[in-house]
């Protein structure tokens, strides 16, 4: 009897990769942001409706959804994101982004081509598996939103619930690699808007104003100290400020001073006591200032951490090593990076997310550095404007998820 790998192998071994890079390079020239992806979606939707899918469309915003009903058997969901960042491309690729200031820099584009490729592969063969495939293309993955707004919009319930969900990412990495972390792989994440609240005037009186700047910049300098003085070494924390925004002219103090941070942790308390630690600082360096009212603090997106089934994620890296080789598949270990896929998943069902190493070669070989932790710092990353993922990954980036989902649905 086969295995899912070696059918996953047969299904996918008729797919011209012409056909795999003219969609991923149709997709990375038009780019669109969270909650805009209509062209994108209205490309799914069309493939996965050509395929033999229902497809509901608009689920969530601009999500897809695709069933498959196959018989009696086991419900997998399998899930890609759409959206695109708001980066201007810097890669010289002939098949740049045509879009002023918009770029497919996370790999969205590749993880839509990999899920519209699986799911018209698995359609093709539905004499190799029984049960039900559901497909989801998922809006606003990077702004947040997106997970909660498909689960708001009945997600849960007005699609088959499933046995296990199955994701992937394209990442930096040599390329031909699979990483596979059991438990936790992807940290929780906390967007922070910070408002002080100064008193403005004239730059050449500052005696008469309470100064946002220089109480924002003590802020940023002291919020340093959380993670080097009151977080424990083995406590994986990173705390960016990535916005500071206040004032118009140069000779004028503004009455406000705003900041945007973000926090990744990997431990729920942890995080609880790096969040107050925030405001005790921010609190503390505004009435320290004598500010005339107190800071506004306010969470914006948040991502869960991404903690994956032990025992399938086992499952599948052993079905991926059986697929790739066995000597492709890494662990990398849990990551500072984090996603809102976990929150597409019904409370108590198992699912497995892993990474695609996408690194040219090339690229990876002159990178400065001997081990991975070296080089993956030298080499474009996620959200980089020269992120260019080597198109030799998106027929193994096929073969993965369609292997996953063979390996659920009786193969």
């Amino acid at each position: 009897m086969p295995t899912a790998a070696s059918l996953a192998l047969d299904l996918t071994s008729g797919l011209k990769t012409h056909d795999i890079e003219a969609l991923y390079q149709d997709l990375h020239r038009h780019p669109e942001l969270s909650f805009q992806e209509h062209r994108t979606a209205g490309i799914l939707a069309e493939r996965l409706a050509g395929a033999g899918y229902a497809v509901t469309t608009a689920v969530g915003g601009t999500g897809v959804v695709g069933v498959l009903t196959n018989g009696d058997g086991p419900v997998v969901w399998l899930r890609g994101d759409m959206d695109a960042l708001p980066v201007t491309e810097a890669t010289g690729l002939s098949y740049a982004s045509t879009v002023d200031g918009v770029m497919h820099a996370c790999g969205h584009d590749m993880h839509v081509t990999w899920l519209a490729f699986a799911a018209e592969a698995l359609a093709a063969a539905r004499e190799t598996w029984s049960g039900t495939l559901v497909v989801i293309g998922q809006p606003a993955e990077e702004g947040g939103g997106g997970a909660a707004a498909m689960v708001s919009d009945g997600l849960h319930t007005r699609f088959p619930r499933p046995d296990a969900v199955f994701g992937q990412h394209v990442a930096p990495g040599p390329a031909g690699f699979v990483s596979h972390t059991p438990g936790l792989i992807m940290s929780a994440a906390d967007d922070l808007h910070i408002v002080v609240n100064g008193l403005g005037g004239h730059g050449s009186r500052p005696e008469a104003t309470v100064d946002p700047v220089v109480t924002g910049a003590y802020i940023v300098t002291r919020l340093q100290s959380i993670v080097s003085r009151e977080v424990a070494a083995s406590e994986a924390v990173v705390l960016t400020t990535g916005q500071f925004n206040a004032g118009q002219r140069p000779n004028i103090i503004p009455s406000e001073a705003r900041l945007g941070l973000n926090l990744r942790t990997q431990d729920a308390t942890v995080r609880e006591r790096v969040l107050a630690a925030v405001r005790r600082i921010v609190e503390g360096e505004c009435e320290a200032a004598g500010c005339p009212a107190p800071p506004e603090v306010n969470t914006g997106a948040s991502f869960p951490a991404t903690v994956n089934d032990a025992a399938l994620d086992a499952e599948i890296a052993a079905l991926h090593g059986e697929l790739l080789g066995a000597q492709s598949v890494v662990d990398f270990g849990p990551a500072m990076g984090s996603e809102d896929f976990s929150l597409l998943v019904p409370t108590g069902v198992p699912y497995d997310f892993w990474f695609v190493a996408s690194t040219p070669q090339a690229t990876w070989n002159d990178a400065p550095g001997q081990g991975l932790g070296d080089k993956i710092t030298g080499v474009p990353g996620n959200h980089s404007p020269l992120f260019a993922p080597d198109l030799s990954v998106l027929l193994p980036g096929v073969r993965t998820l369609v292997g996953a989902a063979l390996h659920k649905l009786g193969a």
